[in-house]
């Protein structure tokens, strides 16, 4: 257990750095709320690293590995169409253009949808109260961090942004 905590501060000051660096500095407060995000994974990787390979074949671990495969599919897919696209400027969250094309014509939010399998697939690694308390902080995080940069995007981009998202979802294509 004590090797958890030194884990767990050193990856906290690098969410802290990251936030602080990437989100916070510049204003953009949805940074405050996916911090928590990255803090309940980091805890769930922590807490469910020893039963990672344990079982591959239950339902659980093949549950945990499919959400983990989507999870980098919908990373990729994103990140690579919002470099393309976004053109950011100085950091990375520095958009210039709306994206409007790939997952993005479906959902608004892909690189959080992608953190919420993360998350979600490492919390079926091992499923217990705790790990279940932080798969809904994860989802919680990760949802008041979307609603916390729409309305920034909706500065940002303005009439574009309000139609973008009445054609869209939030993270699941036809339904959320």
């Amino acid at each position: 257990m004590r090797s958890f905590w030194i884990y767990f501060a050193a990856g906290s000051a690098l969410i802290i750095w990251f936030s602080w660096t990437v989100s916070i500095r510049a204003r953009r407060f949805h940074g405050v709320a996916r911090f928590f995000a990255f803090e309940s994974i980091l805890a769930l990787f922590l807490l469910n690293v020893s039963v990672w390979f344990q079982d591959p074949w239950s339902t659980l671990h093949i549950l945990s590995w499919i959400l983990l495969a989507g999870s980098i599919f919908l990373a990729a897919g994103s990140i690579s169409r919002y470099l393309k696209f976004a053109a950011p400027q100085g950091q990375f969250e520095n958009s210039t253009h709306l994206i409007e094309t790939g997952i993005y014509r479906f959902i608004r939010h892909p690189m959080y949808g992608s953190l919420m399998l993360l998350g979600l697939g490492i919390f079926f690694k091992r499923v217990t109260t705790l790990t279940s308390a932080l798969a809904f902080v994860v989802i919680l995080a990760l949802g008041l961090t979307a609603l916390i940069e729409e309305g920034e995007m909706r500065t940002r981009f303005g009439e574009d942004y309000a139609a973008y998202k009445r054609r869209t979802r939030m993270f699941v294509p036809f339904l959320l």
